[in-house]
């Protein structure tokens, strides 16, 4: 329990390069193969950590047999599904036209009367994938706007190769490598974030890299034509965002053992759900080619915006002290 941190910290690291790696990697191969190949890419790796898994991984039984909830799966894949579509459909340039338009509105109506559904489901459910009962706690509440917050901000690096070529001119795989600040600053934050939270507790760590990401999306968002001031925003919000060991363990502690993976599941949808919505939200403001920088901007005001306030919500998380006292072996 005591090197939980750290441990989370390395996974938090693995997690933060695999996401930010990916439109470098996608660089490297455009400039040697068309765009098909890019999904191709993880078919080799897909067998590899098949057959890795399979070796080095523990195959203990559980104990006590669980039953495995297909309907709760089914009905929060739907509901995200019909969420994530209908997000990626509104235009902001036609705003009205496209929340009554036929892929949002309709959707966004399905994923509105399916969510209670499913939440009244799980009430009654012996293993649910969504444990309901854990929205009681504020821990668990404010951890999980926090993380919406994180997979906001993620989602935003998938855009800084973009905005590098009108930027500085650079033909498009040369600006996947200017990634390389922000994968740098997280690699390097994240074990370090998760050692300092064995020590010091997860508040200061997440209030912290909140305050960073705050900081280096308002640098972004005055989208200045300067290389060292590019980068130090970018490294500042890598930084930022290495606080993903920092939530995992605050999850971790609000459960038994039993519960730990469904509650990994509930952050990873709450992270996803915010990255949905970002996406869609920077590719809206930035889809006038006319008003792209412009678009740029005001998109990395609103997410400054929105890590403010969260900054502020990371304030009423438990302090280390009652954060021990809760601690689940």
């Amino acid at each position: 329990v005591e090197r939980r941190g750290r441990a989370l910290g390395i996974l938090g690291s693995v997690f933060a390069i695999a996401f930010m790696i990916g439109p470098f990697i996608a660089g490297v191969m455009l400039q040697y193969f068309s765009w098909n190949v890019l999904f191709l890419i993880n078919i080799p790796v897909v067998f590899l950590l098949v057959g890795w898994g399979y070796i080095i991984l523990p195959s203990k039984r559980m104990e006590e047999k669980l039953k495995f909830d297909f309907s709760g799966v089914i009905l929060l894949g739907i509901i995200l599904s019909a969420f994530s579509i209908g997000i990626n459909n509104i235009r902001l340039d036609h705003l009205y036209d496209s929340l009554t338009s036929f892929p949002v509105l309709p959707l966004f109506v399905v994923a509105g009367i399916l969510t209670p559904i499913l939440l009244m489901l799980e009430k009654n459910t012996e293993f649910p994938v969504v444990n309901v009962k854990l929205f009681n706690s504020r821990q668990v509440l404010l951890v999980g706007l926090i993380a919406i917050g994180l997979g906001l901000f993620q989602s935003s690096i998938v855009y800084l190769p973009k905005l590098a070529v009108k930027l500085f001119d650079v033909e498009p795989y040369r600006a996947s490598f200017m990634l390389l600040p922000v994968v740098i600053a997280a690699a390097i934050g994240s074990p370090i974030g998760g050692r300092l939270v064995d020590k010091i507790g997860s508040r200061f760590i997440i209030s912290t890299g909140m305050l960073i990401a705050t900081a280096a999306l308002f640098l972004l968002s005055m989208i200045k034509r300067d290389v060292v001031y590019f980068y130090s925003a970018e490294g500042l919000l890598g930084l930022g965002l290495a606080i993903r060991a920092s939530l995992s363990y605050i999850m971790l502690n609000e459960v038994p053992a039993k519960e730990r993976a469904s509650t990994q599941a509930i952050l990873l949808i709450f992270i996803s759900i915010g990255q949905l919505t970002g996406s869609a939200l920077v590719g809206a403001l930035i889809s006038t080619p006319e008003k792209a920088l412009a678009g740029y901007g005001y998109a990395f005001l609103v997410m400054g915006g929105i890590s403010a306030l969260l900054l502020i919500l990371s304030f009423f998380l438990k302090g280390k002290k009652k954060e021990r006292e809760q601690t689940h072996s």
